[in-house]
């Protein structure tokens, strides 16, 4: 059986070793879900609460200006309630709603605008989900610290036989040479702290003080150098 890995010769032995970092870094967005909901005894007069209610969260959340740097509709649904006695398909109610998702970059805006949401009628809030966007400059810093990590093992392994690096043959992304990858998978919904939050019939609640939850960066390398030959 041969290997697809490349060995070295006694004149250019080569060293094969792995870095990684990983980073704990503050968010750069906050994601919240937005669900509006509608009950009524016929359809059009469901349709038309919900139709209300959805303008009045849209308004209230473009009112943030540059803070909100996304939203979105997800889905739509109004759906029959049949009544559970009496033969026959008699509806007893419809229910719509209307599924949101906003994006917001500026955290002190999150919490009193989560507040808002949640005081209005009907109204349902999850969240917040927080997330580095993928252009973040916190993925570049925690590649160069794996590259960083691998040169430096790569050293010691050097020294400890005595001699020292002369030529880098290949650096690799872990999973780039046909090896499966499992990387963290980050900013998921459910896989940071969920609040929820259904509005009530109270006076206005004060903002929200919201903790943003840092982030975990990592990064891990392959990386294959020559060595001078050692005196063994």
């Amino acid at each position: 059986m041969t290997s697809d890995l490349p060995y070295g010769t006694a004149q250019a032995p080569r060293v094969a070793v792995r870095g990684e970092a990983r980073l704990e870094v503050d968010p750069e967005i906050a994601r919240i879900g937005i669900s509006v909901g509608a009950r009524g005894t016929d359809r059009r007069s469901a349709l038309e609460d919900l139709t209300r209610r959805n303008t009045t969260v849209l308004e209230l959340v473009k009112s943030y200006g540059d803070a909100v740097e996304k939203l979105e509709t997800g889905a739509f649904s109004i759906s029959p309630e049949l009544t559970k006695r009496g033969k026959g398909e008699r509806v007893r109610a419809y229910h719509g709603r209307v599924h949101l998702t906003a994006e917001l970059s500026d955290f002190t805006a999150l919490g009193e605008l989560t507040t808002r949401l949640a005081d209005l009628e009907l109204t349902r809030v999850d969240g917040p989900w927080w997330a580095l966007r993928p252009d973040s400059p916190a993925h570049g810093a925690a590649r160069r610290q794996a590259v960083k990590e691998a040169v430096q093992r790569a050293r010691e392994y050097a020294d400890a036989l005595g001699t020292r690096l002369a030529a880098l043959v290949e650096l690799a992304d872990l999973g780039a040479e046909n090896a499966p990858s499992y990387p963290l998978r980050p900013n998921a919904p459910g896989s940071a702290p969920r609040m929820a939050f259904a509005a009530e019939a109270t006076e206005m609640a004060p903002a929200l003080d919201l903790e943003p939850q840092r982030q975990t960066v990592t990064a891990q390398v392959n990386a294959r150098f020559t060595m001078h030959p050692p005196e063994l």
